[in-house]
C-alpha cells in the first residue's frame, strides 16, 4: 500500500488532567490521543481481545511528534489517523490534531505485531493487509 487512507477520525474532549499549569495541553497527550486513534482504527478490523486470544499484540516501534500550535481546554480537537503503509511485518500511521482553525500536531508511528507466547515479532494479521 503506498497511498494515504483516512482509517479512524474522532472528536477530542481536551480533560483538566492533560493540561498545565499554564493552561496548554502537554506534548504528552498528543501521544496518548495517537494511540487512541490507533486503537480505534484496530478495534474497526480486529479487537484487541480477539488478538490476544490468537497470542497476538500490536506493537510500536517507532513514534514522532510535531507540535504546531498549543491547544487549550476551551478548544474543540478532531483526531485523525491515516494508514499510510502496511506490509507483513509492519505498519505504518500518520496522525494530525486539528481544530477548524488549525491544525495543532502532526504525527507518525511505525510498529507491527507481536506473538506474546514466543515473545517474536509476527506477520499482521491477514485482515489488515486487506484495507
Amino acid at each position: 500500500m503506498t497511498e494515504r487512507k483516512l482509517v479512524a477520525e474522532k472528536s477530542i474532549d481536551v480533560n483538566v488532567y492533560d493540561i498545565d499549569a499554564m493552561g496548554i495541553v502537554s506534548n504528552i497527550v498528543y501521544i496518548k490521543w495517537f494511540e487512541d486513534l490507533r486503537n480505534a482504527f484496530i478495534d474497526q478490523y480486529m479487537t484487541i481481545s480477539e488478538m490476544m486470544k490468537s497470542d497476538i499484540s500490536p506493537i510500536l516501534m517507532h513514534t514522532e511528534a510535531d507540535y504546531k500550535a498549543p491547544l487549550t481546554i476551551h478548544d474543540k480537537p478532531v483526531g485523525r489517523c491515516w494508514l499510510v503503509k502496511v506490509s507483513k511485518m509492519k505498519w505504518e500511521l500518520e496522525f494530525e490534531i486539528a481544530t477548524s482553525e488549525q491544525v495543532h500536531c502532526t504525527g507518525y508511528q511505525k510498529g507491527g505485531f507481536y506473538n506474546v507466547v514466543t515473545e517474536k515479532v509476527v506477520k499482521s494479521p491477514e485482515i489488515f493487509l486487506n484495507i
